[in-house]
């Protein structure tokens, strides 16, 4: 009994504590059956209109896009710029994509695969797929048979491992430019619905020839607002705050950071300068008589040799006497000599022969290949050919065939012509570029790990750099998605670091290419508006210049005469002439739609005060002059609509894209 009534003496107790015991148990159930729901929502890039981008199919879109730059540019060295751009273009397509198909799926507009079809390889190509050099002939023409076979080859059955690495390339190659061809229809679709929907009627036509053909001689004053002193007049914070919630829209912005930054250069010391010394003289007698200067150069030089033939140019100038000059013979060496931060030292491996500098060339079809065309390569110069390729094709007559080995086929090539022979030689260069240790990058990383420790906070931090003799640098408005700071090589993971930080924080050292940073943050913004104190500078410039205008109104007051204006103004009478509606300069002093506007309005010989962009405006109305020129509805009207062609298409797709529901997390993945 004493138990049970100690249970209900403390009933509420109980409750609540059995309460939150089975809230706990429940909770936690959830949280680990719901762990795959959550991983599931990390796993998304992004989502644009309901359409949901996971990570792996974004990631196979940039492998895409990366395949057809190497494909279209020859190139496989990619460097950051080019891989963020990439990665921004991706985006850019899935934004671009989903918006329109939103779109088109509320008017009913869509590509059929029909419509795609004849588009990329019926009667109708398109030209995103005609302007691609795969489909090119030798003249630089689309060839319809080239992109027959093109897609022809990709249903071929590989032979082996590199043929189905070929098809694969072609594949993603053809499937990307598919792609394209298909949202660009989209896009050109709804551009041509919006511009037969927009369009000037017969008042639009009548105004805009009466603005064109009516013009008037002008003359005025004109005094700039940065003539008058600040001095004289005066702006209220509530003045400058009025104008803010006038303008607020112009200043919408993404969340964003701002950091500044002092760098610590990974530069040589005097010693690694020393050591590379020592390293080149403890290999120059084995450089100078080696049989296998092959093997000395390649395993310790910055510069390979590989026994080629090189015409003056294409040795380094250092070098270009002592190879070409009339003491030089083979087996000739130099002492060691330093230049652009590198030592070096050169030996001669043959002399006095000559050999043509290029060649023109004609790849011959494997005649089991059906359907395949010989192709005229044109002039190559010898350096860029391979070197097997090179060397015989130099000694070649001319109408010769010869056959090499390239990778694992053999390629016939057909020698049309050959250059003159010119000087060349086979020089080895042993150079070793002077690069900081690991001791010196070591000591470098310790005085930034050094400087954070001294400098915890954003004060100690600026006037740190100033005893350390450091620049500080700004890098204002960061935003999740940016790729580097700045120019800074690598700098992503700042862009990271920021968005984790606080106010005043101070990181740890970045490395970005031959340079450590650490970074101080000094501006958190994540506000849907810019905050007043970040554009009361412009603001109060703006209010200043109404302030200026008013003042100057109240001096002009009881003017009868230009001259009487002048004097006030302490200016000079100008002209402009020929002003028009259509006139986008008011004669030579800039831009003002308002002064144009009055001009054209004003009686002649009277006089006007105009608020203008840049200045006060005393004009006096002249004679109108109305051109001889005929009305022609049609031919105005069309002209109007030309012009809203180019600018509504841009505006539209950049309206729908900004409206669109867009759920952007890429700063989690990159």
């Amino acid at each position: 009994m004493a138990a049970i009534g100690n249970i209900r003496k403390h009933g509420v107790a109980l409750i609540v504590i059995v309460g939150l015991a089975m809230f706990a148990f429940i909770i936690g159930d959830f949280l680990s059956s719901g762990t795959s729901y959550f991983n599931r929502r990390r796993e998304y890039v992004g989502e644009i209109e309901g359409q949901k981008i996971h990570y792996t199919e974004y990631e196979a879109a940039k492998e895409r896009l990366t395949e057809v730059y190497k494909i279209e540019t020859g190139r496989n060295d990619f460097d950051e710029d080019l891989s963020a751009n990439i990665r921004n273009q991706v985006w850019q397509m899935y934004l671009t994509d989903y918006t329109l198909q939103s779109e088109g799926k509320k008017i009913g507009m869509t590509v059929t695969k029909e419509e795609l079809a004849d588009l990329c390889f019926g009667e109708h190509v398109d030209q995103i797929i005609s302007s691609r050099r795969a489909f090119m002939d030798e003249n630089g023409q689309f060839s319809r048979q080239n992109l027959v076979q093109f897609l022809a080859s990709l249903e071929n059955e590989p032979e082996n491992a590199e043929q189905q690495a070929y098809i694969n390339q072609a594949k993603t190659y053809w499937l990307y430019w598919e792609n394209v061809v298909r949202i660009n229809r989209m896009q050109q679709k709804y551009n041509a619905l919006l511009q037969n929907c927009i369009t000037a009627n017969s008042l639009d036509a009548k105004y805009a020839f009466d603005a064109a053909q009516t013009s008037v001689n002008i003359e005025y004053v004109t005094k700039p607002y940065f003539a008058v002193a600040d001095s004289l007049v005066t702006v209220s914070n509530s003045e400058i705050k009025s104008l803010y919630n006038k303008h607020k829209e112009q200043y919408r912005q993404e969340p964003n950071r701002s950091i500044i930054y002092v760098s610590f250069p990974v530069v040589p010391s005097e010693q690694d300068f020393a050591d590379t010394e020592a390293l080149l003289k403890k290999l120059q007698n084995e450089f100078y008589t080696t049989d296998d200067v092959m093997t000395v150069v390649n395993i310790n030089s910055d510069i390979t040799y590989n026994a080629r033939d090189l015409s003056e140019s294409e040795v380094p100038e250092q070098y270009r006497e002592f190879a070409f000059g009339k003491d030089a013979k083979e087996g000739n060496v130099t002492e060691i000599s330093f230049a652009d931060n590198t030592y070096s030292m050169a030996r001669l491996m043959k002399v006095g022969y000559s050999l043509p500098d290029s060649v023109e060339l004609k790849a011959i079809a494997d005649p089991k290949q059906e359907g395949a065309e010989d192709q005229e390569l044109g002039w190559v110069p010898a350096s860029q050919l391979p070197k097997e390729l090179a060397e015989q094709a130099l000694k070649a007559k001319k109408g010769e065939r010869i056959t090499v080995t390239l990778g694992m086929q053999e390629q016939t090539f057909e020698v049309l012509d050959i250059a003159k022979p010119t000087p060349k030689v086979r020089i080895a260069i042993l150079a070793r570029e002077v690069s900081a240790s690991s001791k010196t990058y070591a000591q470098i990383y310790n005085s930034a790990k050094q400087f954070i420790v001294a400098n915890p906070d954003e004060e100690s931090f600026r006037n740190g750099a100033k005893e350390a003799d450091k620049d500080i640098k700004n890098a204002a408005a960061l935003q999740k998605n940016t790729d580097k700071v700045q120019d800074l090589k690598s700098s992503r993971p700042i862009v990271r670091w920021v968005f984790e930080a606080k106010e005043g924080d101070v990181s740890d050292v970045f490395e970005c290419g031959d340079q450590f940073i650490v970074a101080c943050v000094t501006d958190i913004q994540d506000g849907n508006y810019r905050p007043l104190e970040a554009v009361s500078s412009e603001l109060r410039y703006e209010a200043l210049n109404k302030k200026k205008a008013d003042k100057l109104k109240k001096d002009l007051a009881g003017i009868a005469t230009l001259e009487d204006a002048a004097g006030k103004l302490d200016a000079e009478i100008q002209t402009a002439e020929d002003v028009t509606l259509a006139s986008y300069r008011f004669g030579s002093a800039g831009m003002e739609p308002a002064v144009i506007g009055e001009a054209l309005r004003l009686e002649s010989g009277k006089l006007a005060v105009v608020e203008g962009v840049a200045g006060i405006y005393v004009i006096k109305g002249g004679e109108k002059r109305t051109a001889d020129g005929e009305f022609n509805k049609e031919s105005q009207i069309q002209q109007l609509n030309m012009r809203t062609s180019y600018s509504v298409p841009y505006q539209a797709i950049s309206l729908i894209e900004k409206n669109a529901k867009v759920i952007d997390n890429r700063a989690n993945f990159q």
